[in-house]
């Protein structure tokens, strides 16, 4: 087949990102990335996304499909009348070729992308003849036209055209020169680039690795790679393309997409500028990835994968004490990279696998150097695997380990530990009554909790919507007149597990308790861990630990020295 080589855009429509336009890093997170199950955005939320992808660097960012979708009809609207302020990105609006058998400029949806003000548009055609005609019933030559006279058209109108050959690669399996024919008509229309699209997210990489090559080699065109995660490829797959000849990279933050995802922004942007080598975002911009990715999760109403490549809070942990060990001696022995370059931190894991190196590792987190105390290491060791076989575990509740750690730091110099507050008992009600006013009943928690604080016995009753509110709710009350700086302590998460090994209403639980400082800059957050065969008392024991690190780890004192 004959090729046409690119137009070229017209340079009074070019905004240049400060890296040039020799590579594309395009994110779909608003528009493809939005398709997956679960996320709803609103107009201020892509607003939100928007400038986050700004500040990691991106050069282009699709917003959406205007004139298909109200909301994003809106977002671009806001974004044109000033409520979007971009740096180095672009804004792109996505939409469709002409509809079959009507002229470019009088298909409404066409026009609608010219009147997003969008600079960018990207297309999205069929390369794939058994969709052109199974789907889009229409004949092939009628296919290319769409293509061509859309592409023309808004080239016309002065904006710069990207084309999406959705289902390239099975297209091209089936046959070798249709897609080519539509990347033709695109570009001798003025497309400047050409996204192989991996549609049904069905490619490996050697293959798609030899698709991408033949086709540069066949056309010479500006190729771009689009891929879905159906196999678990799309990453490695988006990274093949580029070795093929692709430069230009379509992906979504933290891989957000409809069924199993899309290619991670993250990852593919570590492997290109880590292991590759591409200057594809601004100086300093790698480091924002962990802030970005934990944001636009946080917007999307989805927890962060702690396991993600690069920007997981667990991709530079280690639990293994062989790990520890090497890493003590030089971190780069266990971690592809220095976690600080993606924003990241190493974290050291205490399990009953930790060994002394771990131990003295974890410490150093805390600021605590154990160094020439071996008998304290060695105690902490054997301390956390007798525990962990009991079904304690501290590996999610480092505060809980610290409080240990320091105990037994202090016993080995000979300090006194004093409690700030020492527990005489306490007492749970739960009752069940018949709600008087409406239909229904009604389940209520009282709590009793009797104290020795700052030389007084305190004893304090109060209310919850369980036991273990209630008896926080009472524990707090009773301490609140002594030691004031808890007040700005707030519990934001339990956890309740029931441990292996053990089975029915008798099981031995695992609480963890996560709380926050609300009154401290930048409201650290800290885990604690409580195990028992009663539930309750395991929610006690994770429940004071998480009250002594706070007035612990607090800055200056909280209260007055309190007595046994």
């Amino acid at each position: 087949m004959t090729t046409t080589a690119s137009a070229a855009p017209r340079s009074d429509l070019l905004q240049v990102s400060p890296l040039g336009d020799a590579f594309h890093v395009f994110d779909t997170t608003l528009r493809d990335g939005a398709q997956r199950e679960g996320i709803t955005y609103s107009v201020a939320d892509k607003i939100a996304v928007a400038t986050l992808l700004d500040e990691l660097g991106v050069g282009f960012i699709e917003g959406g499909w205007p004139g298909a979708m109200p909301k994003d009809t809106e977002f671009f609207a806001r974004a044109a009348a000033g409520e979007l302020t971009l740096g180095s990105a672009q804004l792109v609006a996505f939409g469709s070729t002409r509809k079959a058998g009507i002229r470019a400029k009088d298909d409404p949806q066409v026009r609608a992308l010219l009147d997003s003000q969008a600079p960018i548009i990207t297309l999205v055609a069929k390369s794939d003849v058994r969709h052109v005609e199974r789907a889009l019933r229409t004949t092939l030559e009628e296919n290319l036209s769409m293509v061509g006279d859309t592409v023309a058209f808004l080239v016309g109108e002065g904006r710069r055209v990207f084309l999406d050959c959705e289902h390239f690669f099975d297209g091209y399996v089936a046959d070798h020169d249709y897609g080519l024919r539509v990347a033709e008509a695109a570009t001798t229309a003025g497309a400047d680039v050409i996204v192989m699209c991996d549609t049904n997210g069905g490619m490996m990489p050697v293959g798609l690795h030899q698709v991408v090559a033949e086709v540069k080699a066949r056309t010479g065109f500006r190729l771009g790679i689009h891929c879905q995660d159906d196999t678990g490829c799309a990453v490695a797959n988006t990274v093949a393309a580029v070795q093929a000849g692709a430069t230009h990279v379509q992906c979504t933050a933290n891989g957000y997409g409809e069924r199993a995802g899309n290619a991670d922004l993250f990852a593919v942007l570590g492997n290109l500028v880590v292991k590759m080598g591409l200057p594809v975002l601004p100086d300093g911009r790698l480091g924002e990835m962990v802030r970005v990715s934990h944001a636009v999760a946080e917007l999307a109403n989805i927890a962060p994968n702690t396991h993600q490549a690069y920007v997981g809070s667990s991709a530079f942990s280690h639990k293994a004490g062989l790990h520890a060990s090497a890493i003590k001696v030089d971190p780069e022995l266990y971690n592809h990279l220095d976690p600080e370059v993606v924003g990241n931190g190493m974290h050291i894991l205490i399990t009953e696998m930790a060994g002394r190196a771990s131990v003295e590792l974890k410490a150093k987190e805390f600021g605590i150097d154990l160094a020439g105390l071996p008998q304290v290491v060695s105690r902490v060791v054997d301390t956390v695997k007798e525990r962990e076989a009991s079904g304690w575990s501290y590996e999610a509740a480092d505060a809980s380990f610290e409080l240990l750690l320091r105990d037994e730091l202090a016993a080995a110099r000979g300090e006194e530990v004093t409690a700030p507050f020492r527990l005489e008992s306490y007492r749970v009600i739960v009752e069940n009554t018949a709600n008087t006013v409406g239909q229904g009943r009604i389940v209520l928690s009282e709590a009793t909790v009797k104290v020795h604080v700052g030389g007084q016995r305190v004893v304090a009753t109060a209310e919850g919507n369980g036991p273990v509110n209630a008896l926080d709710s009472a524990l707090r009350a009773a301490l609140a007149d002594h030691l004031p700086g808890l007040a700005g302590v707030e519990l934001i998460d339990y956890k309740v597990r029931i441990l292996a090994g053990h089975a029915g209403t008798d099981s031995v639980t695992r609480v963890l308790v996560a709380s926050s400082s609300t009154k401290a800059a930048g409201a650290p957050e800290w885990t604690t861990v409580g195990v028992h065969a009663n539930v309750v008392e395991a929610s006690w024991e994770a429940l004071v630990d998480s009250l002594v690190y706070a007035l612990r780890s607090a800055p200056e004192p909280v209260g007055p020295t309190p007595g046994a």
